[in-house]
């Protein structure tokens, strides 16, 4: 009798273990699209980038091992190069605090708006939403051109038109423009944080006399600091990473005198225009370091200046 409850229990004991298999399968089954696409798109092409950095490619015969004969032109005898790690760090400097400022503000706006904000919200978010595509920057050209909107606009309050597009310093305020045009994901982010701060810290100032500006620099921007933090690293990455809107304002060359050259839009010149398809790749791993080491550096600083809420208690 008990030998008969011992097989009885133990006799699912193979379909649980078939189940299992079967659930397992399923899983692997579903991770399976990710995994060919990973390796296929991210790990493949990234370690075939990194053997071509240090060949000589064009794209139509086989690599030529050079060694670091790349870095080294790179480094040391591409003026063009430098060119581009000027323009796009003066590029990143000037566009990451303008775009920042303005969602800042208007998120601040909006935290105020109490009828209608869901509707503002939408409108506001728009121009990121279409912010890397070509139409957007094709208008941008058309509103910067020696008879477009912009000049119009200036003529009409009695002042000169500028070469907007025709100036090296001009053009790439436009492009800087453009980014701060496209604050949509870093203000909704910012409004996310602002609805986080407790308002009995501003009430508690309010009672100690504290007026609006004093309200802001105490309570508004020590609470938003991780915000700010989290901000700064993604825009960074996405400055350095700028590529369309030089590209078509620019006519695809950096113009005028390379004073758009981004180091992006240099990358696809050198690729798929010069065919330096290896001199490419490793312009790529330097930007690849180099955006490292800048995130790297704002992470390390924002212990002196990022404050917590666990830290304050």
């Amino acid at each position: 009798m008990l030998a008969t409850k011992t097989d009885t229990i133990a006799a699912p004991a193979p379909r649980v273990r078939s189940r299992r298999k079967n659930n397992n399968l399923a899983g692997y089954l579903f991770i399976l699209p990710f995994v060919i696409g990973f390796i296929g798109l991210t790990l493949f092409p990234t370690a075939a980038s990194l053997y071509l950095s240090f060949t000589d490619y064009n794209m139509l015969g086989s690599p030529h091992w050079v060694g670091v004969d790349n870095f080294r032109q790179m480094f040391t005898s591409d003026d063009k190069y430098w060119q581009s790690v000027r323009v796009t760090v003066q590029y990143v400097v000037t566009a990451v605090p303008v775009r920042l400022v303005c969602a800042l503000l208007i998120a601040m706006l909006l935290d105020r708006i109490t009828r209608g904000a869901g509707f503002f919200r939408t409108v506001l978010y728009v121009p990121s939403l279409i912010g890397g595509s070509v139409a957007v920057s094709v208008m941008w050209k058309q509103l910067f051109s020696d008879k477009g909107a912009i000049n119009a606009l200036l003529t009409a309050v009695g002042l000169h038109p500028l070469p907007w597009l025709g100036d090296p310093h001009l053009a790439l305020w436009t492009l800087v423009l453009l980014a701060g045009w496209q604050f949509g994901s870093p203000m909704l982010i910012f409004l996310a944080g602002l609805k986080n701060i407790p308002r009995e810290l501003y009430e508690a100032a309010s009672v100690d006399g504290a007026n609006g500006w004093q309200k802001f620099v105490r309570v508004t921007i020590p609470m938003l600091t991780p915000v700010i933090l989290f901000n700064v690293v993604m825009q960074v990455i996405q400055a350095f990473l700028a590529f369309t809107p030089a590209y078509i304002i620019s006519n695809g060359h950096g113009d005028p005198l390379d004073g758009t050259l981004l180091y992006v839009l240099y990358l696809f010149r050198n690729a798929f225009e010069f065919f330096k398809m290896g001199y490419a790749s490793a312009m790529a791993w330097v930007l690849l370091a180099f955006i490292a080491l800048c995130t790297a550096l704002i992470f390390r600083s924002s212990s002196y200046w990022v404050h917590y809420e666990s830290e304050s208690e």
